[in-house]
């Protein structure tokens, strides 16, 4: 393949940024709906890209300082890619005292993780731990992408991963 023929594949920015246009259309450009645009730029890409948050900031004619600001300041918005499956264990005041590290280790060990390393290689899981989900009477608790479970073993965790990893492969 010569370099033109290469040069040529490349998606042009207007195509590359083809869904960011429609989200921020469908939010009329506004820069006061800088979070739902954010988080609907999120929902498309699991993640908020870098050059895509310098196009927001284009599209909406403000700095990007405050887009990145924005995108910095809440802990909903993530700056590196996640898996398609967020696993979110609670490690606050109850859950720790109901043994949550275990179940974190347990999910490490399995999906061949670390603190270091939160997301599998294939972009399927990504493991985070919490101060606090709101859920202390469940505790210890586990959130799989919008999915709340309570009471939460070692090895319940690892059977829930094996089901979805069941799923994926039948689908």
């Amino acid at each position: 393949m010569t370099t033109f023929e290469q040069d040529t594949m490349q998606p042009t920015p207007a195509r590359q940024f083809e869904k960011v246009c429609a989200i921020l259309e469908q939010n009329e450009n506004k820069p006061q709906r800088l979070i739902p645009i954010l988080q609907a730029v999120q929902e498309e890409y699991r993640y908020l890209p870098e050059d895509v948050l310098a196009f927001v900031a284009t599209g909406l004619d403000v700095p990007p300082a405050r887009v990145y600001g924005v995108a910095t300041f809440y802990s909903h918005f993530a700056l590196e890619p996640k898996g398609k499956y967020c696993i979110r264990l609670c490690d606050g005041t109850a859950c720790h005292v109901k043994r949550s590290i275990p179940i974190l280790e347990a999910v490490y060990r399995r999906l061949g993780l670390s603190s270091k390393r939160n997301t599998t290689a294939d972009m399927l899981f990504t493991v985070e731990t919490v101060a606090c989900l709101g859920a202390c009477g469940l505790a210890p608790v586990v959130v799989i992408n919008e999915d709340v479970h309570g009471q939460v073993t070692p090895e319940a965790v690892v059977k829930m991963i094996d089901e979805i990893e069941e799923r994926e492969k039948a689908s």
